[in-house]
């Protein structure tokens, strides 16, 4: 039996201004985070903008180069001139001597151009310690296992917090069906989980980077949409949801489904999931071929390390 619930038009004043306060906000932090990406993930093949090969230099890494070149090329670009970055990646190619360090003045331009933000006191890492910049001279293997485990539960923790109360508030809206409403508050924790998954499975395969984009897309899709449609019918019910005649319109979502069917979509989503299926099949191939025996490796060194 269905139990009576105040709408999100009929909620007082005050309740209102509490939940847009709320929505804006996370819509602002939201917006920086996609700014942030494209400024980190964004640069990691030198250009602006997010694209295959972005994801697959974060995750899996340059293997054609090092991690240093790779930031140099990328992300760093902007930060040492042409002819600075040159002459580090030669020192690189060339062996990454220490002596060489010195001669060639490569550590002048790191001291100038790097240890202004990669120091001691800092949480990246501290590039006046020649150890760790020689780190950054061998092969680039994208994000580190231990990198990934931080920042997957970081992801899963938070984000899920931002999903819960933004879907508990469209929860009150009443102008879409019951099923929609449930797809619609349930699928970013879909997009979520595969979104932290396609991360791992990437690290292992780089073909598995467009999942990574259409993750975080769907995400941003499903946001956007309980972000509107709770704002809307909060302060804007009349405007967009009534007809000039003072009546309801039709249900967003009954209008929606008969397109959707219209122009084949059913079939085209039973494809989608059976291609998620095939993928599915692929990553737990590779998963065992490849992550297991990581994950026994790992197990082996601590069990060793432990004795």
């Amino acid at each position: 039996m269905a139990r009576e619930f105040s709408s999100l038009k009929q909620m007082d004043t005050p309740v209102k201004v509490l939940f847009t306060g709320y929505l804006t906000t996370v819509a602002v932090g939201y917006l920086m985070a996609l700014i942030q990406i494209l400024f980190t993930h964004g640069m990691a093949d030198g250009k602006f903008g997010l694209s295959i090969d972005d994801i697959v230099y974060s995750y899996y890494g340059n293997r054609s180069g090092t991690m240093l070149e790779t930031q140099l090329n990328g992300a760093m670009k902007e930060n040492a001139s042409e002819q600075e970055r040159f002459t580090i990646i030669q020192w690189v190619r060339d062996g990454a001597d220490q002596d060489d360090f010195v001669d060639r003045g490569v550590d002048k331009i790191i001291e100038n151009r790097c240890v202004m933000c990669h120091n001691k006191d800092a949480s990246i890492p501290n590039l006046s310690d020649f150890k760790v910049l020689k780190e950054y001279t061998k092969e680039d293997e994208g994000a580190t296992f231990s990198s990934l485990t931080r920042v997957s539960h970081i992801h899963l923790f938070g984000i899920s917090f931002i999903f819960m109360f933004v879907g508990l508030i469209f929860s009150f809206s009443e102008t879409s069906t019951i099923k929609y409403k449930c797809i619609a508050i349930g699928m970013p924790y879909v997009f979520l989980l595969v979104d932290i998954l396609s991360w791992w499975l990437t690290k292992l395969d780089p073909i598995f980077a467009w999942l990574v984009i259409v993750a975080g897309g769907g995400m941003a899709v499903s946001f956007a949409f309980m972000w509107t449609v709770s704002v809307a019918e909060m302060w804007l019910f009349e405007r967009v949801f009534l007809g000039a005649d003072g009546q309801p319109r039709p249900q967003w979502s009954t209008i929606v489904e008969a397109k959707f069917k219209q122009i084949g979509g059913e079939a085209a989503a039973k494809k989608f999931v059976e291609l998620l299926k095939q993928a599915g099949v692929y990553a737990w191939s590779k998963f065992q071929s490849q992550g297991l025996p990581f994950l026994k490796d790992l197990y082996v060194k601590i069990v060793k390390k432990d004795k």
